[in-house]
């Protein structure tokens, strides 16, 4: 039977929006609508927090200043609550330290206002797709560790300086560690699907995660896998 792309549906999303700028929140949820996410908008984070816990979403979208409790504060507690839902925090235009403590509460990704609305989805899509698996307190391939709380890298008892990008990459090889993942998967994931560079960056970024987990130490833990073009983390290369 021939292909016919009118057969192809996509699952709805419900998504979270806790924004207390009236205008731009009823924007994000008016634009999102009409990209086929189900949206619900909050305004305080007491409420928003209310919501998270009670109600399962595909992602949140998070403010940091709010009403009743800031946004570090309710992704903090959703967190230490075990609420593994993808949450993608608007920080300030330059705020470099408000994107360190969004990731550093527990946030999965970030966006500094004022943001493009087709990156938001992008970003979007991406954290639903990882769903919301529940995260270990350290993610670990053999004596290679990194703990996604502190954003932190170390093999055995030896620190690894990571930068933002190799982070991501790293991290989501260990996520499915042991297991081949494609070089198409590893853009969706780290780069999102906003992304339009050529796609040899993921090859350029294992060569820098190379010389930085593996020569050092006498290592080959991260593999290519010729057969599904893409790469695994191995726990004892």
């Amino acid at each position: 039977m021939p292909f016919d792309a009118r057969r192809v549906t996509i699952p709805t999303v419900r998504v979270l929006v806790i924004e207390d700028e009236v205008h731009l929140g009823q924007a994000i949820e008016e634009g999102l609508g009409a990209e086929g996410f189900d949206v619900e908008l909050s305004h305080d984070g007491l409420d928003g927090l209310w919501r998270a816990r009670e109600r399962p979403y595909g992602a949140i979208v998070l403010d940091i200043l709010l009403p009743g409790m800031n946004g570090y504060k309710v992704c903090q507690t959703l967190r230490d609550e075990g609420v593994w839902t993808p949450i993608l925090m608007l920080t300030a235009k330059s705020g470099r330290y408000d994107e360190t403590e969004a990731l550093d509460t527990g946030a999965d990704d970030f966006l500094s206002k004022p943001f493009s609305f087709m990156v938001l989805v992008a970003r979007l899509r991406a954290l639903a797709r990882r769903g919301t698996t529940p995260r270990p307190r350290e993610l670990m391939a053999g004596d290679l560790a990194l703990d996604p709380v502190q954003r932190t890298c170390r093999r055995g008892e030896v620190p690894i300086d990571l930068t933002r990008r190799e982070y991501a990459l790293l991290e989501a090889l260990l996520r499915h560690a042991g297991k081949g993942v494609t070089k198409t998967q590893l853009l969706g994931e780290v780069w999102g699907d906003d992304f339009t560079g050529d796609d040899n960056v993921v090859e350029v970024y294992v060569g820098y995660l190379r010389r930085k987990i593996d020569l050092p130490f006498g290592t080959r833990s991260l593999q290519t896998v010729r057969g599904i073009s893409g790469y695994r983390l191995a726990g004892d290369g």
